[in-house]
């Protein structure tokens, strides 16, 4: 039997952003959120930390019914956020401009899973 190397590749891409309840470490995910994406888009996930309104523009909401569709619509869009950083260099522009130091990260594919699953989980509680 053969087994076509396009369905494979779409299976490993599938598993890198959609992550799996079993496997994802939820603290690892939310210590990470806390680290380094709530002093922008707060505990509650609705753009309240106190980074929010120092960026152009300002950071967003991520639980309004918009993007909850979003990322219904595109499961991987936190994680691509993470790695393609479609505003360009707006996040480590915002920390610098307002002396915030965040240690280096070097992000492995368990981490952005994990962070992914933390952020949805959280999403989907503030509905």
């Amino acid at each position: 039997m053969q087994i076509n190397k396009s369905f494979i590749a779409s299976l490993g891409i599938l598993a890198l952003i959609q992550p799996s309840l079993s496997f994802a470490d939820n603290d690892n995910g939310k210590n990470i959120y806390f680290q380094r994406c709530a002093m922008c888009h707060g505990a509650d996930l609705k753009g309240t930390g106190p980074l929010a309104n120092k960026s152009n523009p300002p950071t967003p909401d991520l639980t309004t019914s918009a993007f909850k569709k979003r990322l219904n619509d595109y499961p991987g869009v936190i994680v691509s956020s993470i790695v393609l950083r479609p505003n360009g260099d707006l996040i480590p522009r915002t920390l610098q401009e307002n002396g915030v130091k965040l240690p280096p990260f070097s992000w492995r594919v368990k981490d952005l899973r994990e962070i992914n699953q933390y952020m949805s989980a959280a999403i989907s509680k503030n509905r």
